[in-house]
């Protein structure tokens, strides 16, 4: 991986779209695999990306460094389930230099955490300081229903070996009708026993994943009732960067975020862009929009980089169409897994 480090004034101007919102923030997809199969994330036999499509190593790292240059301060690597990409520790410590100088405020990641246990060390160690992990139950039977694998003991131990590190873990739930509802309060009680945040989010329509998506969403509004039944949730005025609305519970002291992309749009403050492993830049999850930087860093290097970004930044709508009333609708064909979580 590349040693010069980037130092002085970006070289280009900052990523402002045309609703001049400042894109600070770059959730970059190191592969579209993934040793699990969430019924809401993807189908039971997906189709991945052929290799010889998939940036490499040094090339993902040219591509964040375009982005750093023109003022992004927080980089997440997703996937897919990034830490399955064979050396993606290489990328990670060479994403950690621009930590050290400054660049970059933040340097994190989003797990499935199977393989977490292996890694927590070296993650600290290029300074990784917070993680978010995916979980979606506790209970094993629900867990190989939901993910078609078991595998929860190994994504506790991960979640466990990162607390044990020092990482800040963040555990992201997907909000299941008839899934996993009963098991929130729970799951929330869990986490923050261990001094962990948990976020709810909302099923999305990405990708045909063989199931209605009628049949696995649960709007947010009527999960956050259920809880201010049980418990004080008091606002939270904590932001990350993302789109999370947060709480606190004022019985278990942790705090508690609410991702809800059908039930309240979120995008009017969006401040980030994904980049898959094969090099498209999506302006907007919920749209097809996007713009190829893969071939633009194969043809012309850096400047046809950033003449690809200033495009991009052009192109980005004011939000996405997801719609409450119909969770289908404003679907996009691509899976979750192929964006970058």
């Amino acid at each position: 991986m590349t040693t010069d480090k980037y130092a002085g004034s970006p070289p280009g101007p900052p990523l402002i779209d045309g609703f001049g919102r400042r894109v600070t923030y770059l959730r970059l997809s190191v592969t579209d695999r993934c040793d699990l199969r969430c019924a809401y994330c993807m189908s039971e036999r997906p189709e991945f990306a052929p290799k010889a499509g998939v940036l490499s190593l040094e090339e993902l790292e040219s591509v964040a460094r375009a982005f750093i240059a023109r003022g992004v301060r927080k980089i997440r690597l997703t996937g897919g389930e990034p830490l399955a990409r064979r050396n993606v520790m290489s990328l990670v410590e060479g994403l950690s230099q621009y930590l050290a100088n400054g660049a970059l405020d933040e340097l994190t990641l989003t797990t499935n955490g199977t393989q977490l246990d292996r890694f927590v060390e070296a993650l600290r160690h290029a300074g990784v300081r917070r993680i978010n992990v995916s979980l979606d139950t506790l209970d094993r039977a629900k867990f190989a229903a939901i993910a078609r694998r078991d595998a929860v003991d190994r994504v506790l131990a991960g979640i466990d070996a990162a607390l044990k590190a020092g990482l800040a873990v963040k555990i992201n739930t997907v909000a299941l009708k008839d899934r996993n509802l009963d098991e929130i309060p729970t799951l929330i009680e869990w986490a923050h026993e261990r001094g962990m945040e948990l976020t709810l989010i909302e099923v999305m329509p990405l990708g045909e994943v063989g199931e209605d998506r009628s049949d696995q969403f649960a709007p947010l509004r009527d999960v956050e009732s259920a809880l201010k039944r049980r418990w004080t949730l008091e606002a939270d005025d904590h932001r990350t960067g993302g789109p999370a609305r947060y709480v606190r519970v004022k019985e278990t002291g942790g705090r508690l975020g609410f991702i809800t992309p059908l039930t309240a749009n979120f995008c009017d403050g969006c401040n980030r862009v994904r980049v898959t492993c094969t090099g498209e830049l999506f302006m907007c999850l919920g749209r097809q929009g996007r713009v190829d930087l893969k071939a633009a860093l194969r043809t012309g290097g850096a400047p046809a980089l950033n003449e690809a970004l200033d495009l991009a930044m052009a192109r980005k709508p004011l939000g996405h169409e997801f719609d409450a009333a119909r969770p289908g609708a404003g679907a996009v064909s691509r899976f979750m897994s192929a964006t970058g979580g």
